[in-house]
């Protein structure tokens, strides 16, 4: 299929260990930045990843409305069908639609019960069941323990991946992980830096990685936003 020779052709493959399995069930991944370097973008990266191994995604914003997280879809998988030549782009796009869910919350108004009252809902309807479900926006600022142990234990028991964008701060050390993470990174089974490295970006592995050195030999294009191997 088209779908998986552009899986495994992309380089974010290698930075995430391999091509189907990214996290276990459960599992809770995290990709760290600075505000504007790249969270996003990578986040909508790796959900169409995961869209073209045919699991379904529930893209949680607490930033963004629907249609402009609809249009970062658009524009990302446009430069990655682009960057890797491939063709049937509109056809192969809408396939993926029927696999992806989006969902915004106010932050102020943003919960874990909430959330799972709402993902109750959408499960006992047959309205959308999700495997993969990516948070961008929850505020680390504050401590997050309670909440996200809550959700784990609603991931695991409904086999669920769980993936979070954690800003930076300046000022913060930027080679490792944020102080206002470390008391929740222990429930965290992956962890990827967006590093600004010069002129470039880089994309490193701090928990969860390929042991291979390929891992730490990932950038981000700063033009199309997209994951690259050069």
């Amino acid at each position: 299929m088209v779908s998986n020779n552009l899986t495994l052709r992309h380089p974010l493959g290698r930075l995430l260990g391999n091509n189907t399995e990214i996290i276990q069930e459960g599992g809770f991944g995290a990709i760290l930045a600075y505000a504007g370097v790249g969270k996003t973008a990578l986040l909508i990266q790796l959900a169409i990843y995961n869209l073209l191994n045919n699991k379904n995604v529930l893209h949680i914003s607490l930033n963004d409305p629907v249609k402009k997280v609809g249009l970062w879809y658009k524009e990302v998988f446009r430069n990655i069908v682009s960057q890797l030549g491939i063709s049937d782009q509109q056809q192969i796009f809408e396939e993926m639609l029927p696999h992806r869910f989006i969902m915004t919350f106010e932050v102020e108004g943003f919960s874990v019960p909430k959330l799972e009252e709402r993902l109750t809902d959408l499960m006992e309807q047959n309205i959308f069941r999700p495997n993969v479900i990516l948070i961008d926006g929850l505020p680390f600022e504050v401590s997050q323990e309670e909440s996200l142990l809550k959700l784990k234990s609603f991931a695991q028991n409904h086999s669920l991946e769980v993936w979070f964008t954690v800003r930076i701060h300046k000022g913060e050390e930027p080679s490792g992980i944020p102080a206002n993470f470390n008391s929740v990174e222990y429930l965290f089974e992956k962890l990827i830096l967006i590093q600004p490295e010069g002129k470039g970006i880089q994309l490193k592995a701090l928990k969860g990685g390929k042991s291979d050195s390929g891992v730490n030999e990932l950038f981000i294009d700063p033009t199309t936003m997209l994951v690259t191997d050069l």
